[in-house]
């Protein structure tokens, strides 16, 4: 069975665009993950001025990372090596709750199917208070 390290270790992210620090738990059916937004991140200097926010676009993506790339990892297991990768498909996400600069959050998804190479889930965004800041489906094809 795959690691957490190993599955992070081949995401085709770097900083400053890896927001994966930790997966807590995976399994075929899900996964939850961390990561904390560093206020030095490029974004925070003009979104918003004088009142910095996390773009609804990189929470996507976040959520994307840990819920969709990281579990078709752990899904595919040996299938998955460097010439495979997973294409972003769909998103439909509600954004409840700003995510600040410094704020660790923590991604939950719940697969919903796998098959003829398509994984959609269900995610969900938590602050550190346990309050769901976005939510919603992603869906991505393995290629």
């Amino acid at each position: 069975m795959i690691k957490s390290q190993e599955i992070i270790s081949k995401l085709p992210y770097s900083k400053p665009f890896l927001f994966v620090d930790e997966i807590i738990h995976i399994d075929e059916n899900g996964v939850e993950g961390s990561f904390t937004f560093d206020e030095n991140l490029d974004f925070y200097k003009g979104h918003f001025e004088h009142n910095p926010v996390t773009p609804g676009v990189i929470l996507t993506e976040t959520m994307a990372q840990i819920g969709l790339v990281c579990l078709g990892i752990f899904i595919l297991d040996n299938n998955f090596n460097k010439n495979t990768s997973i294409a972003l498909t769909s998103v439909n996400m509600e954004f409840i709750k700003p995510v600040f600069p410094n704020e660790k959050v923590t991604v939950f998804s719940e697969k919903i199917y796998f098959r003829f190479g398509k994984l959609k889930c269900k995610v969900s965004m938590k602050n550190e208070n346990s309050v769901v800041v976005c939510t919603g489906e992603i869906a991505g094809m393995v290629v």
